[in-house]
This record gives structure tokens, sequence and C-alpha cells, in this order.
């Protein structure tokens, strides 16, 4: 993951530091975790990029809430129904760890950062199987906060951050 980032933020040279950390914690599968990996390699204070990265990753998830099952539908009577028919498959998968727990499995699938799990899949999930919203919410939200921690220890090393507390 680390090379794709740096391939996004060289692509992005000359662009403020800010802009770019957003924008990668906008993307799917990279979200926060890519943005606080990004933050740290462009020497960006912790304090700054947190909120920078959680707002980029979490401003797409009540559209996803709201509204993917209808573009869905929409969709799959285009050419683009591959593409939705792996993308629903894809929630199937994350909603087979998810759904034996409902609320804690899709809070601790959201926050523990492991290749295909995040807020983005986790929403996905989360309007395909129908949790309530607020429930989805809460959880999606709880879980960005634990991969901000655990994302942060690793970007930013847990001898910078406890420095910053001594």
């Amino acid at each position: 993951m680390e090379g794709i980032i740096q391939g996004m933020v060289s692509a992005l040279n000359g662009i403020p530091a800010e802009l770019v950390v957003f924008i990668i914690s906008l993307c799917p599968i990279l979200e926060l975790r890519g943005g606080l990996i990004a933050a740290s390699l462009l020497n960006m204070d912790m304090w700054k990029a947190i909120p920078i990265c959680i707002l980029g990753n979490i401003l797409p998830i009540p559209f996803i809430l709201l509204f993917i099952e209808k573009i869905f539908d929409l969709l799959k009577n285009t050419r683009f129904v591959k593409l939705i028919n792996k993308l629903e498959a894809k929630a199937e998968k994350g909603a087979q760890k998810i759904m034996k727990h409902k609320k804690f499995g899709l809070f601790l699938f959201v926050g523990i950062p492991l290749p295909g799990t995040g807020a983005w899949t986790g929403s996905l999930v989360a309007a395909l199987f129908h949790f309530k919203l607020k429930d989805a919410c809460i959880a999606i939200l709880g879980g960005l906060i634990l991969a901000t921690v655990i994302m942060t220890f690793i970007s930013y090393g847990i001898p910078y951050i406890i420095s910053l507390f001594m």
C-alpha cells in the first residue's frame, strides 16, 4: 500500500499537503489508512493530519449508506453490471464476517486495518444488508476512531507518539 501512496503523493506534487492527504483519505481502499501514511510521508503534523483524514474518509459514507442500492439498481442495466456484481460479491464476503456480531462486527470490520476492510466496504455491507442507519453510522464512526488510533501508531511510530506526551 505504501508504494501506491508514494505514487499518489508524487503524482499530486505541487498541491498542498493537506489537500493531498484529504484526497487520499477520500479514495476507496486507501481511505484514512492511506491518508495517515501519506501525512507521515509528507512530514505533516499528526494533530493536523488526523482530522483531515477522518473528514476525508467519513465524507462519502452517508452517500453510500443512503444511495448505493439505488445506484446499483440503475447501473445493473448498463455496461457496469460486472462491476456491480463484483462489488456486491465483495460486500457479501465482508458481510459473512460482520453479520455474526452485527454492530460490533461492523465496528471491528471498519476499525481493524486489514486489506478489504474499512469504512467504504463497511458502509456497502451496512446498506446492502439493511442495517438501521443510526446503528451503521455509530459502528462506522467508532470503527474509524479505532482505525485512526491504530494507523497513527503505525504511520507515525510509537516512539514519536510517546514523545509528544512526555
